[in-house]
């Protein structure tokens, strides 16, 4: 048995030369977060419910400019998008693609987990990838997805050869991007600065790309419309899709619209929609247009979102975050906790959130606060210590010939104190393993 400051030291020689995040830190941690074998079951499940979910949410945007639903909802969609943009992800020939790595970040709480959004650009691949590895080396441990299923998904999704294209904009990821080239081997992948790419679309036919970039990046990368070009032509092919519309997080608010239920029912099924229905954490968007007298707004039970500003601190257990297709759209830089907001804070950003609506909407989600967790870690003082703190999991679904499989989870476990669950210098990043007992 390998004693902790013996895991610790092992985890440490096993970094790579290339790094992981770009000047990041974290902290360090002899074991693998644990979770009971059921919560493994229903990570396993969820990602075949969120396929569904995104296989739904394409096709209602679909029937949505096709007029046979209402046309509101690609409006929702498309607001503050260029139209070039959004004709473009309207093209038949695109209309079934999806994107083909799914993940959610998952909140534990004291009654189960919730979902608090999806990413379909996500970080994290190449550093859940080399975790998986390391800690499946020490034999103590079944991690979640197994020790190269990482990378076996990853080469899975992209074919056999790719050209994986990292924004400036996503820089800090670039290392563990590069990790995770190198791991596929044979030279099956490159990384580029999406900036400085120049692609050659003669060299092999189709060309697979990987897009780590948002979409509101797309005017900084030179090369975008000969790619764009390659794509519709058949030349090339590129995940994720340039879908905006698709990487919207109003689809939580969608789910929940009452005039859409039977929608959801219909496409989900009933069970997996009920089963959604019990992660997926009631959503609204802040639409400032005004309702008949005797309406009001579900679940808020007001008649304008102008009601929020006069909420009480305990009434304001609300997240307020930006929708999508904006630099302040993902690391949760839009995001404000009412609860930890001041009254002026709080409705200085429903203001703003109200009057950014016509070009960047924004969405009210319940906050649901995470349980409390422990995990032992290696302190400044290079002690092992317990931190007494809550657990944000991402596990990643690669989505391969048409099914979510799961591949690996991230667990991020943060101080009690902190609210917003992310990579931090005083977070613990860990693999996720089914506990034996």
């Amino acid at each position: 048995m390998i004693d902790p400051d013996q895991r610790i030291a092992a985890i440490r020689a096993a970094f790579p030369p290339e790094g992981l995040f770009a000047d990041k830190d974290w902290l360090l941690s002899p074991e693998p977060f644990l979770v009971s074998a059921k919560l493994g079951e229903q990570l396993t499940k969820l990602g075949h419910r969120l396929n569904l979910f995104n296989r739904a949410c394409n096709e209602l945007y679909q029937r949505s400019i096709s007029g046979k639903q209402p046309a509101w909802i690609a409006d929702y969609l498309d607001r503050g998008k260029p139209p070039e943009l959004v004709e473009y992800s309207r093209r038949k020939q695109f209309r079934a693609d999806l994107p083909r790595v799914i993940r959610p970040d998952v909140i534990l709480t004291e009654d189960g987990f919730t979902i608090a959004e999806l990413d379909t650009v996500p970080g994290g691949i190449g550093l859940t990838a080399w975790l998986n590895a390391t800690y499946a080396s020490f034999g103590t441990h079944d991690v979640l997805g197994g020790a190269g299923g990482m990378v076996e998904g990853f080469r899975a999704i992209v074919g056999g050869q790719a050209e994986i294209l990292v924004s400036k904009e996503a820089a800090t990821y670039r290392p563990e991007m590069q990790y995770l080239s190198r791991m596929a081997g044979d030279g099956a992948m490159h990384v580029h600065e999406a900036e400085s790419y120049i692609p050659n679309f003669e060299l092999r036919t189709p060309i697979s790309l990987y897009r780590f970039f948002e979409h509101f990046d797309l005017p900084n990368i030179p090369s975008v419309p000969a790619i764009m070009q390659a794509v519709a032509e058949g030349t090339a092919r590129i995940t994720p899709p340039f879908k905006p519309y698709l990487e919207e997080k109003l689809w939580f608010a969608l789910f929940w619209m009452r005039p859409l239920r039977e929608y959801w029912r219909r496409e989900l099924s009933e069970q997996h929609f009920l089963e959604l229905q019990k992660v997926i954490p009631y959503t609204w968007i802040l639409d400032p247009q005004s309702l008949p007298q005797h309406a009001v707004i579900p679940g808020l039970e007001i008649q304008s979102f102008e009601e929020l500003k006069h909420f009480s601190q305990k009434q304001r257990e609300l997240i307020l975050k930006i929708s999508g297709f904006h630099e302040t759209a993902w690391g949760s830089r839009s995001v404000v906790l009412g609860s930890d907001a001041s009254q002026q804070e709080w409705q200085a950003a429903i203001t703003e959130a109200l009057a950014e609506f016509p070009a960047h909407p924004y969405i009210l989600q319940r906050f649901h606060k995470g349980r409390l967790v422990d995990q032992r870690f290696l302190n400044a003082a290079g002690q092992i210590e317990t931190m007494h703190g809550r657990v944000r999991l991402c596990p990643y679904y690669f989505v391969i010939d048409g099914k979510a499989e799961l591949r690996g989870a991230l667990a991020t476990v943060c101080p009690p104190d902190k609210k917003l669950l992310h990579g931090m210098k005083d977070a613990i990043m860990v693999p996720t393993a089914v506990s034996a007992v």
